[in-house]
C-alpha cells in the first residue's frame, strides 16, 4: 500500500534500505520466501538497494543530538512563511533555516477555505510552532505579506475579528 502511495517518489529517485536483517537477501531471491513473491514483484520496479546498517559509536550520536537539540542562546533561527488560498485548496510553506545554513522544509494543506491574508497568518503560526518543535529559541520570521507583517509590528491596524483573533494566537505562541 505505501509503494503504491509512494510511487512517484519510488519512481524518480534510487532508494537505500539500511537494514540489520536479511530483508534485501529475501526480497532480491524470491526463493526463500514463497510469501515473499507478490511484495518481490511489486517492488522490482524501483530502484531499491539495501545496504547492512553500520555501527554508530554513541559518543559521535551524544555530539549529534547536543549539536542539534541545544542551540544557544544567542542563535538566531529564519523562518520563510507564505500562505496561499485560491479556488483548488489553501496551504503554507515554512522553510526554517538554522543559524548554520541548514534548511528544514515544510508544507501543509489548510483542510477549510481561508482568505490570502488567513493563510498567511496560518503560515507564520505553522513556522512559530516548527521552530519550537526544533528547539529554536530566538526566530526572525521573513514574510511576503505586508499586511500580516505589519499587523503584527503594530504599524497597522487590525479590524477584522479573524485578523484579531490570529494576532492574540502570535502573541500568545512568541
Amino acid at each position: 500500500m505505501t509503494a503504491g502511495k509512494l510511487r512517484p517518489y519510488f519512481l524518480s529517485h534510487p532508494t537505500v534500505v539500511l537494514t540489520n536483517s536479511p530483508l534485501g537477501r529475501i526480497v532480491t531471491h524470491a526463493e526463500l520466501s514463497i510469501r515473499m513473491v507478490k511484495w518481490t514483484i511489486e517492488l522490482e520496479e524501483y530502484d531499491i538497494e539495501y545496504k547492512p546498517r553500520v555501527a554508530i559509536k554513541a559518543q559521535v550520536l551524544t555530539y549529534f543530538l547536543i549539536e542539534m537539540v541545544l542551540p544557544r542562546e544567542e542563535e538566531i533561527w529564519r523562518v520563510v512563511v507564505d500562505g496561499a488560498s485560491n479556488l483548488s485548496g489553501c496551504g503554507v510553506g515554512v522553510v526554517l533555516i538554522a543559524p548554520s545554513g541548514e534548511k528544514i522544509k515544510l508544507a501543509r494543506r489548510i483542510d477549510s477555505r481561508v482568505t490570502n491574508n488567513e493563510a498567511e497568518y496560518e503560515a507564520v503560526l505553522a513556522g512559530l510552532q516548527a521552530s519550537r518543535e526544533v528547539g529554536a529559541s530566538r526566530v526572525i520570521i521573513y514574510s511576503d505579506s505586508q499586511l500580516v507583517a505589519q499587523q503584527i509590528r503594530g504599524t497597522y491596524e487590525a479590524k477584522n475579528k479573524k485578523m484579531l483573533k490570529y494576532l492574540g494566537l502570535i502573541a500568545a505562541r512568541v
